[in-house]
């Protein structure tokens, strides 16, 4: 029977199509059997351990590291398994939104919110680049609002997004009408992809480059000069500020820099709201960092447009794709997700920049696609921080049970009444900006981003799930946003440090993914899935365990694996195997290749050697009340001759930190402990190491995964070699463990 009329309609203009991923059938076939290789595993261990006390000291010890190792990989693997039980690809009809949205009503508006902290190591033009690129998006004008937070309170991004909103007016209707892409005016002019050369482009191009001049001249200087003020209210707003001001010591600075009710283009179009935040600091009072800063942008933009709509956005990421808001409204207008459940939809972070074959594994294909669409099967993706657009309500209390504001005009529900430059607006959006407003309140807790873990956009998504809102996970072909990875080994580790602490302190907190989270709205599959990254951490034990305990007994001729005559022998490949082969294929097929997830899985040794490790232990110390380093941002000015050395593929170490003792000692000595195994086959045959066979495997690995390390160490001379204080400080420490190893195993 045909369809009615209707119900093609209906159908033709669906708003999003959902697909199951055809790998699906095996992932459910193979963890079944996967598990009873691991079940077999832990019983031999088990077992091992209960045999009677003539075994030695040494032996018991070895065997119960093992077993604490495999039983972290145990769990973790599982927690991974649940990404793999029905994961989604959907796919955004955003030429049937017009359609949908005209039976419903006019499209929603949108508050977009951007968080800077220091103008030096975020430079204002990159945050300027960033805001231009999303006030152009394709979407109507007046519906949308930019809030700039700056956590500085520094003149000088002030200055930035002042000369911004002058470009803007011309920037914005040259897009429009040349349906430019790439919104970025330094993408658009630095690209080569042959951009029509004509007057206006010349002109426009010339007006960027002489308020990137001003700006960067400004930023050199560290003051803005008379010369480069326009007009008796830049010279107002400029002058608010005082010598004795600090980025942890100003008051509340609101500067309105564009109102759509009165602000036009040059074509004589509504501009789009562009507004100036800098909540008020005090070295007494708690800051919270991004999370308060965030949660300051949704009281003042509560108050000043309070739009549906929040977009939150990292300075750095900047908008690839104009048609990214109407992709997140083909799921936030779509009834058939139910829209009074559905908080937020989540765009993957993805990066310029990234070499060839990402040495680093800054694109996080794991983390950013391949469990996000396995989430997306359950309640939805995490919150990872940018690109993220959530429905204001779900900031308020879970979908059946509200909570009510300290004040109604900073609630979801209140209706802004009069201009944003209005005199009552700017007075009330000062008061709740203020350091001490969310005194006694429910900010941080019940209400907005939610305070307790470095990581405040993983505990808020989190919560939120908790509370029963689902998600969706949208990743268009073109990336909807770009931004910026570390290109220095350093960098990338110390940012990652940062994040395991705060994940910790979801872990152990009375919020646990592995206690609340499994009985909370969210279901047990997907609380047990935040373990996942709740507890990353914890793979720097069997990381560790791995790295050196095999190695060790290698180099004291002692075998703690089965030898290759023993049944229980290909236990182990198979689980090697089947583990790497199947997040190999994961990998694959969302876009990656064989190259990059090899430097992935050698990532994750480094992590475990490093951030994994000094985050726990960080952790511990602050769980302590010990004193530990504070928050710190990743910078992102990039020096040329690092980016020459990234783009060959080299590993950049350069500077002295203990983050790098690790391994180096690792990969020193695992090179001597395969170098011990294979003299010991040359000189007496396989026959002769049986026992050794996956122990001198396990040192060949561990050698291929550190041939950076080795090179940075002994054959590179440019700057960002590993330095000579810490390869001796390496060989030092590992001829000591070596030696209390040896100690050890003759008991």
């Amino acid at each position: 029977m045909e369809d009615d009329p209707t119900t093609r309609r209906r159908r033709s203009s669906a708003l999003h199509t959902a697909d199951r991923w055809p790998i699906t059938p095996f992932n459910r076939l193979f963890a079944p059997i996967y598990l009873l290789a691991v079940l077999a595993l832990l019983y031999r261990h088990v077992t091992n351990l209960l045999v009677p006390a003539t075994s030695s000291p040494s032996s018991f010890t070895t065997t119960l590291a093992l077993l604490v190792a495999d039983l972290v990989l145990a769990f973790m693997w599982a927690t991974t398994q649940v990404f793999r039980m029905n994961p989604i690809r959907r796919r955004e009809a955003v030429e049937n939104l017009n359609d949908v949205v005209a039976e419903e009503g006019e499209l929603p508006g949108v508050d977009v919110f951007i968080c800077t902290a220091d103008p030096y190591k975020e430079p204002p033009l990159g945050v300027v680049n960033t805001a231009l690129s999303v006030m152009a998006y394709d979407y109507p004008r007046d519906r949308l609002a930019v809030y700039v937070s700056d956590d500085g309170g520094s003149a000088l991004t002030l200055f930035a997004f002042v000369e911004a909103a002058k470009f803007a007016a011309r920037w914005l209707p040259f897009c429009e009408r040349n349906r430019v892409v790439e919104r970025n005016p330094a993408v658009y002019f630095g690209s080569n992809r042959g951009h029509p050369v004509d007057g206006e482009v010349e002109e426009i191009k010339t007006m960027y480059e002489s308020m990137k001049h001003k700006v960067e001249h400004v930023v050199e200087a560290g003051k803005v000069d008379d010369q480069f003020i326009d007009g008796p209210k830049e010279q107002e707003a400029f002058g608010k500020w005082s010598d004795k001001f600090t980025k942890h010591n100003h008051p509340t600075f609101i500067q309105v820099l564009l109102d759509s009710k009165n602000d036009k283009d040059v074509d004589g179009h509504v501009m789009p709201n562009l507004i100036y935040v800098s909540r008020e600091k005090s070295s007494t009072s708690q800051h919270h960092f991004k999370a308060g800063a965030l949660n300051v942008l949704l009281r003042v933009s509560a108050t000043m447009t309070n739009q549906p709509i929040v977009l939150t956005l990292d300075c750095d990421m900047y908008s690839n794709d104009p048609a990214t808001p109407r992709r997140a409204m083909c799921y936030l207008c779509d009834p058939k997700l139910g829209p009074e459940n559905s908080a937020f939809v989540q765009f993957p972070q993805k990066y310029h920049g990234i070499n060839e074959n990402d040495i680093y594994a800054g694109e996080f294909q794991r983390l950013f696609q391949a469990m996000p669409m396995g989430a997306d099967g359950l309640c939805g993706p995490h919150h990872v921080g940018t690109g993220c657009f959530f429905r204001r309500r779900a900031f308020f209390g879970s979908p059946s049970s509200p909570v009510a504001p300290e004040i109604p005009e900073v609630g979801p529900d209140h209706v802004v009444g009069g201009s944003v430059r209005s005199g009552s607006v700017l007075e009330l959006a000062h008061r709740v900006a203020e350091c001490g407003y969310e005194n006694q309140t429910s900010w941080g807790s019940k209400i907005g981003y939610r305070y307790g873990s470095l990581v405040e956009d993983y505990y808020t998504g989190y919560r939120l799930h908790c509370e029963g809102w689902k998600s969706v996970f949208c990743c268009p072909q073109r990336p909807a946003f770009l931004g910026d990875a570390p290109i220095s080994l350093a960098d990338m580790l110390n940012q990652q440090k940062r994040w395991d602490i705060g994940l910790l302190e979801v872990a152990f907190s009375r919020f646990s993914t592995l206690t609340y989270g499994v009985r909370s709205s969210a279901g047990f599959l997907m609380g047990f899935g935040y373990c996942q990254n709740a507890f990353w951490p914890s793979w720097s034990i069997p990381v560790i365990v791995y790295s050196f305990l095999p190695q060790l007994a290698l180099l004291n001729g002692l075998h703690i694996f089965p030898k290759a005559t023993e049944p229980w022998f290909w236990l182990y490949p198979f689980l090697f195997l089947g583990a790497y082969a199947q997040d190999m294929l994961d990998f694959l097929l969302v876009g990656g290749t064989f190259q990059r997830w090899w430097n992935e899985q050698r990532i994750w040794t480094v992590r475990g050697l490093s951030c994994f490790l000094f985050g726990g232990f960080d952790f511990v110390l602050k769980s302590l009340g010990v004193s530990t380093k504070g928050f710190s941002l990743t910078s992102k000015v990039v020096d040329e001759e690092q980016r020459q050395r990234y783009e060959k593929g080299m590993f950049e170490f350069g500077v002295s930190s203990p983050i790098f003792l690790p391994m180096a000692m690792a990969a020193l000595i695992n090179l001597v402990s395969f170098g011990f195994g294979l003299g010991r086959v040359l000189t007496g045959g396989w026959w002769n190491v049986e026992g050794l066979v996956l122990q001198i495997v396990l040192s060949g690995f561990g050698v291929l995964n550190s041939v950076p390390i080795y090179e940075a160490m002994v054959v590179r001379r440019d700057p960002g070699k590993f330095p000579a204080r810490g390869s001796f400080a390496a060989v030092v420490v590992s001829v000591v463990l070596c030696s209390l190893a040896s100690v050890m195993f003759s008991f």
